[in-house]
């Protein structure tokens, strides 16, 4: 109760007048003491991402939702509302980098979600493909004896006929499972489409992306999934495949934790943990 009410009187009158006092005192406004103060990066974007939502401002609230073509209209805007003149290129290329990321953010989402609604279809010959791809990648020298088959729990299908593992994660699911084997693939998928959703990723994203984050970089946090859910499980030595939901969730709130820092950067190629 203490934590909400804080919360709402700092929202609706502390920081109003503490952004006036800081105003004052440095002759800039918010975005630009954000802008011009903290180096590219998760950080900054987020910062700037928080200052625009809670902007009483409907130009500066909006400027969360532009799309691509229209950042750079965005950036004359708000430069025209806060009164910067139009030659501060530094703050100019900065907000564009800024909004860039929000954008993409959001944009990478709805994406990821749209591929994620779409219902894996056994009548459908593109899903079929994928499908018997995954089998021919996983199983290049042996030759699957029918559609419907239990040689798919070799690869970690529940049963005899994938596409029912696929009601979660939909088409998202399969795409990701070129990478990786079947239910533990489709849970990593899972788990990266979460934190997409709930915006844990910014961090990760808005520091490895200085621009607009795309689906390779989706299936990129993915691949580190896969590759450090591998370390894991090996590092933990469970006692059998029955604990994997109580394994997965201690490396969810591992990837959570590392998460938080705003300087992190999951890849393969470099790790930055807090």
């Amino acid at each position: 109760m203490l934590v909400y009410f804080w919360g709402f009187l700092y929202s609706h009158y502390v920081r109003f007048w503490l952004k006036w006092i800081l105003r004052l005192l440095t002759g800039k406004c918010e975005l630009q003491r954000l802008l011009g103060g903290s180096p590219a990066g998760a950080q900054r974007t987020l910062s700037v991402e928080h200052s625009l939502e809670s902007s009483k401002n409907k130009v500066l609230r909006n400027a969360v939702h532009v799309e691509e073509a229209e950042v750079e209209k965005c950036v004359r805007d708000v430069m025209k509302e806060k009164k910067i003149e139009q030659k501060d290129t530094g703050f100019k290329t900065n907000l564009h980098i800024s909004l860039l990321q929000i954008s993409g953010y959001k944009k990478l989402y709805l994406n990821v979600e749209n591929l994620r609604k779409v219902p894996y279809d056994s009548d459908n010959e593109e899903h079929e493909e994928q499908l018997i791809e995954l089998w021919n990648l996983l199983m290049p020298h042996e030759n699957l004896k029918a559609r419907i088959t239990k040689q798919w729990c070799d690869i970690g299908f529940q049963g005899d006929d994938p596409k029912t593992d696929f009601r979660g994660m939909g088409l998202l699911g399969l795409v990701n499972l070129v990478y990786s084997y079947a239910i533990v693939g489709i849970n990593l998928t899972e788990m990266a489409y979460s934190l997409l959703k709930n915006g844990a990723l910014k961090s990760h994203l808005y520091n490895v992306v200085s621009g607009l984050p795309q689906m390779e970089h989706f299936h990129q946090f993915y691949c580190y999934l896969v590759y450090e859910f591998d370390k894991f499980w090996f590092e933990e030595e469970p006692e059998s495949i029955m604990h994997f939901n109580q394994y997965r969730e201690k490396f969810h709130e591992k990837i959570k934790g590392l998460l938080l820092d705003c300087d992190v950067i999951l890849t393969l190629q470099n790790t930055k943990k807090p």
